[in-house]
């Protein structure tokens, strides 16, 4: 299912692309991505403890985020936190997935979500699922809790418009 919609939202789009975005913002949506990432990531380690491909990405995300390596070493790192997902429990599978959107804000900044959603889904697998709607909602509002003021709105409304198209985990 995918993640990003058929038409996106300019105020997600880079200046320099034709949107709205500036740069700033694209900045915390890219470090609001990796603390979403971060706060399941423990869920991909305890199953993997030596594969450190998706908090490689991470890093490789900040350091994009700080200007030392261009949007296209960001971009290609997802494809490798992507692959450290591969045959791995939900739990797992998820964190990794939430990494590898995390790193790839760099190039679509729409990808904030999806880190977001895989960080969701990451925490609601992990719990038995009489438990699940519980921690999808304190998961998702633990979220919304990290978020900058200066792109609060933004999120929100994005979350509001794509929750669909993220298996519904930013519903209310």
């Amino acid at each position: 299912m995918p993640i990003l919609p058929k038409e996106r939202d300019p105020r997600l789009i880079t200046v320099r692309r034709g949107g709205t975005l500036t740069d700033d913002h694209h900045r915390m949506l890219a470090e609001w991505a990796a603390i979403c990432t971060e706060h399941v990531l423990h869920l991909f380690e305890d199953e993997q403890p030596g594969d450190t491909r998706p908090r490689d990405a991470l890093a490789i995300g900040r350091a994009w985020i700080r200007g030392e390596v261009p949007m296209r070493v960001a971009h290609q790192t997802a494809f490798t936190a992507n692959a450290a997902a591969r045959g791995l429990p939900d739990p797992a599978r998820f964190a990794a997935l939430s990494a590898g959107q995390a790193v790839a804000v760099a190039h679509v900044a729409a990808h904030d979500l999806g880190a977001a959603a895989y960080a969701i889904r990451a925490a609601a697998a992990a719990v038995p699922p009489d438990r699940a709607e519980h921690v999808r909602v304190a998961e998702r509002d633990w979220q919304r809790a990290q978020l900058p003021v200066g792109i609060r709105a933004l999120v929100l409304d994005d979350q509001q418009a794509r929750s669909a198209i993220c298996w519904n985990v930013f519903d209310d």
